[in-house]
């Protein structure tokens, strides 16, 4: 067995190039994934009906003689089909009863994201390479398409050493390894120098060691 997973991983990384196999496995881990939420629910409703059923099985059949009762037959078939329906509908109906409540009603999605927005730090202060690159670009040509305006100036440089403070970052390590290894050696940008360069050349990360 772990002569066959140590084939996969070679055959995974021979080249350098993009792996067949990591990318077919990757594909059905995400299609697992996309059906996750349908699968739970589906899941959760049949769990919460087959633990209900118990309690209300003896008016589906001859024993029920107080209260509402139903035939032990109904069309033909047992009404056992027709009980556990009726809860597993149910279960459904109150979900999407408080999922309408919660979109329509609450609207609460709205302050989840607010929050999710407020705590990722990519979205607030962080920048991730991309990002940086535009940044900085931006910056770059606004300082040159106003050289006798100083306010414009002080701005320009204010976001060309924030870009420089997060070129220092893992991210920005992590990208300059992949351009390295993708297109040659990575130049030195403007906004950073020689020695922030080398730096996150030399990061060895432990997820890829």
């Amino acid at each position: 067995m772990m002569a066959l997973w140590s084939g996969l991983v070679a055959m995974s990384k021979k080249g350098g190039k993009p792996s067949p196999v990591r990318k077919w496995a990757m594909r059905q881990y995400w299609r697992m994934q996309q059906s996750q939420a349908v699968v739970g629910l589906l899941l959760w409703g049949t769990t919460i009906t087959l633990l209900l059923w118990p309690y209300v099985e003896w008016r589906f059949s001859d024993n029920c003689d107080s209260g509402i009762c139903f035939n032990d037959t109904l069309l033909g078939l047992p009404a056992t089909y027709f009980g556990l329906a009726s809860i597993f509908l149910s279960v459904m109906l109150g979900v999407l009863t408080i999922g309408y409540l919660y979109d329509k009603v609450f609207s609460l999605w709205t302050e989840w994201r607010s929050v999710d927005m407020e705590r990722n730090p990519y979205t607030t202060y962080a920048l991730t390479p991309n990002w940086m690159m535009v940044t900085a670009l931006q910056a770059e040509l606004l300082k040159r398409s106003s050289p006798d305006d100083k306010k414009i100036q002080e701005q320009s440089e204010w976001f060309l050493k924030w870009c420089k403070h997060y070129a220092q970052g893992e991210l920005f390590a992590r990208a300059v390894q992949k351009w390295d290894e993708d297109m040659g050696t990575t130049p030195t940008f403007w906004f950073t120098d020689d020695e922030a360069m080398q730096k996150a050349r030399d990061i060895v990360f432990d997820d890829e060691a």
